[in-house]
């Protein structure tokens, strides 16, 4: 599993930019689609909805685990996967400017597709549905991640992409797409339910929110659903793109960074490949040392001395 692991990634890694690009834009998307999918189904949440709390989040993370389930089974690229690719980078497969390379451009791909789901969000007025019910759950979902602290939000980070990445993990492992499915449903609830912090799934929200906070107006601050809940716009002041920037996507992506590639990729190389490469290598060195030999130079210690 970890040699195909570290074979994914390399393949991924090595694509043209263009390619890179093209597949990032839809792991974005796919992954705001997932989130569209958890908002959907946290409307009318609360005291007196008749579900436990844990029971509503544990349904909200299934859901969203579609969004993930979309980006395996289509071969789109995910940044928070694609921390792993550090595990080609320490066998010595793949430069750590590719590696930043890959990084790179799937960080922009996505933020890309995920703005782009936004837009078409907006433009379809989804967040005035059920009486605004659907936009108060992200501005809602908006705020409180805007609200945490840098280490939190960091930590936060950590845990999600562990998660992220076990799941991805998990669906190399399937043999079909049921298996794939059924092994990154787990992991992704798990981190969704929980409220880890996702710094793909909150480049589609927390740009939402700021829409919807900023853009839609009376129209959504005057709905059923805003006005029942008794907020206004004031009460969102926090909403801002250097809110939204510095205190949640920065903080978020370290945390992801550290949790994928560190906590994952580079955990399990340590555990298999860094073994399994120095046994390749003195096999390779002992392969070869006959031929070296019968081409009458001995060169097991540096090709200085002719064979005797």
């Amino acid at each position: 599993m970890a040699k195909a692991m570290e074979d994914g990634m390399y393949a991924k890694a090595t694509k043209p930019i263009g390619e890179l690009f093209w597949l990032a834009l839809t792991g974005g998307a796919y992954i705001a689609l997932g989130f569209i999918f958890f908002v959907t189904t946290q409307q009318g949440v609360g005291p007196t909805s008749g579900l436990p709390i844990g029971v509503t989040k544990l349904i909200g993370g299934l859901v969203f685990s579609t969004g993930l389930m979309l980006v395996v089974m289509s071969g789109s690229d995910l940044f928070t996967g694609t921390t792993m690719s550090l595990m080609p980078t320490l066998s010595k497969r793949l430069s750590w400017g590719m590696m930043a390379r890959h990084w790179a451009v799937s960080y922009i791909g996505n933020l890309v597709g995920a703005l782009i789901v936004v837009a078409i969000i907006a433009l379809a007025k989804t967040p005035l549905s059920n009486g605004g019910a659907w936009g108060l759950v992200v501005v809602n979902t908006t705020q409180g991640k805007l609200s945490l602290g840098f280490v939190q939000a960091i930590a936060l980070g950590v845990m999600a992409n562990l998660a992220v990445c076990l799941a991805v993990w998990m669906a190399f492992a399937g043999r079909s797409a049921t298996d794939k499915m059924l092994g990154i449903a787990g992991p992704i609830a798990f981190f969704v339910a929980t409220g880890f912090e996702h710094s793909v799934a909150n480049m589609f929200m927390l740009p939402m929110g700021w829409v919807i906070t900023h853009v839609f107006g009376a129209e959504f601050w005057g709905s059923d659903a805003v006005q029942a809940a008794g907020v206004t716009q004031a009460d969102f002041s926090s909403v801002t793109i250097s809110n939204i920037v510095l205190h949640n996507l920065l903080p978020v992506t370290i945390g992801n960074i550290i949790g994928g590639a560190l906590f994952v990729g580079g955990y399990f190389w340590v555990a298999y490949r860094r073994k399994a490469l120095a046994e390749e290598r003195a096999a390779a060195q002992a392969a070869a040392a006959p031929a070296e030999k019968a081409d009458g130079v001995d060169r097991t210690d540096g090709g200085s001395h002719s064979a005797r």
